[in-house]
């Protein structure tokens, strides 16, 4: 298995030396800066391969394996098949990363939020804070920042007294964090920054687009670019929703094993696969993670590992350490590992530690949310410990 590293470009906190310092080999990156829906050109994406490849004398090289993500339109979403110049544009991304012999390319289809948090500095017990998602907090801001119409009905009686105490607790700067954390788009995220009455005019757009018309929009959309990935020798992996399940009445088709054989019964082409995201599955108790593993093996080209811990009743959840949490993490590497042992090198799995808490030197620093660099090297080096266990030497 391959060692990667999310690095989101030139002014990222961290660099590509202390990248190499973390013993990844394997870059993970975007062209975070082109707007949503432009098509990428060739130019522009070996101008960041350049920049990560060419290797300093006397240092380690990196490889640019995985692009996460290629953002896909609102338009594709509402639409499907639709929506051919959004479609044909993301082609034209596509192709522009094939050209550059990049082989994964990692994408979502969550509509209107992409991954969303209550919290970016959760503390823990051991003073290193989180990323928590707090279903109070969320539905407080739904009910009474948002006020999104049809909201009250999808609460109980009990949920909604306890969100307005929520929210009457909260002052007015907590409220304009939770507002800026939930709509102003988390670091990677594809979709875009919305201001409250933007959020509403988009959430208008989907009325009458239920989890089966959504699936169908993703499946045309797929039978129109697996065809070209295939040809080219590029895969795609789809993302986990995170979190696995309904937010602000939307539909998510992309949260358990049934939705994904779903997508692989319709488009069953290879290059139609699956980023294995071990935290975003694992908000949810009735997803068996080795099992899941298991089932599509082979059409896990790329893997984010983490944990998180469910609250509660399970609704509310925060990112715990790598080896913590819900996620049996020796399990899932198991299945992995067997998996990528029947594979040739140049199709072994690209995994990386996702998230991370936020930690030592890294509490005084600005850092990219979910996304320090301490966290995230400790999360990478008890992962390396385990391959290493199951005499899986990492690469």
């Amino acid at each position: 298995m391959r060692q990667g590293w999310r690095w989101f470009g030139p002014e990222a906190p961290v660099t590509l030396d202390e990248v190499r310092q973390t013993g990844a080999t394997n870059i993970v990156s975007s062209l975070h800066q082109v707007p949503i829906g432009r098509a990428w050109t060739e130019a522009e994406v070996r101008e960041r391969q350049s920049l990560i490849e060419t290797t300093p004398a006397g240092r380690s090289p990196l490889i640019w394996s995985v692009v996460e993500s290629i953002p896909i339109p609102d338009a594709v979403k509402r639409k499907g098949g639709q929506a051919k110049a959004e479609i044909e544009a993301w082609i034209a991304s596509l192709e522009a990363v094939a050209a550059c012999g990049i082989p994964i390319v990692c994408y979502n289809f969550m509509p209107v939020v992409d991954w969303t948090r209550t919290d970016l500095d959760y503390v823990t017990p051991t003073g290193a804070t989180a990323m928590r998602f707090d279903h109070e907090r969320f539905a407080a801001f739904e009910l009474f920042v948002l006020q999104r119409p049809g909201a009250t009905e999808e609460y109980s009686e009990q949920d909604r007294a306890r969100a307005k105490a929520v929210y009457e607790s909260m002052t007015e700067a907590e409220i304009a964090e939770i507002t800026r954390i939930i709509t102003s788009a988390l670091p990677g995220s594809t979709t875009e920054p919305l201001t409250i009455p933007a959020f509403r005019e988009k959430l208008i757009a989907y009325q009458g687009i239920d989890a089966k018309k959504l699936r169908q929009h993703l499946i045309e959309f797929l039978e129109a670019v697996v065809p070209v990935a295939e040809a080219r020798g590029v895969k795609l992996t789809l993302h986990p929703d995170d979190p696995p399940r309904s937010l602000f009445g939307l539909p998510r088709i992309a949260s358990t094993a049934e939705d994904y054989a779903a997508l692989f019964d319709a488009v069953p082409a290879a290059a139609n696969g699956m980023c294995y995201c071990t935290g975003s599955l694992g908000v949810r108790a009735d997803n068996d993670l080795p099992a899941i593993a298991r089932r599509f093996a082979s059409r896990i080209y790329f893997a984010h590992l983490r944990a998180t811990t469910r609250e509660g009743d399970g609704r509310t959840f925060h990112e715990s350490a790598h080896l913590e949490g819900d996620v049996n993490m020796v399990a899932v590497l198991k299945e992995l590992v067997a998996e990528d042992r029947r594979r040739s090198a140049d199709l072994s799995i690209v995994f990386r530690s996702d998230h991370g808490h936020r930690m030592l030197d890294d509490l005084q620093k600005n850092v990219t949310p979910g996304y320090p660099a301490i966290g995230r090297l400790r999360g990478l080096a008890e992962l390396r410990g385990i391959l290493y266990a199951l005499d899986a030497v990492p690469t």
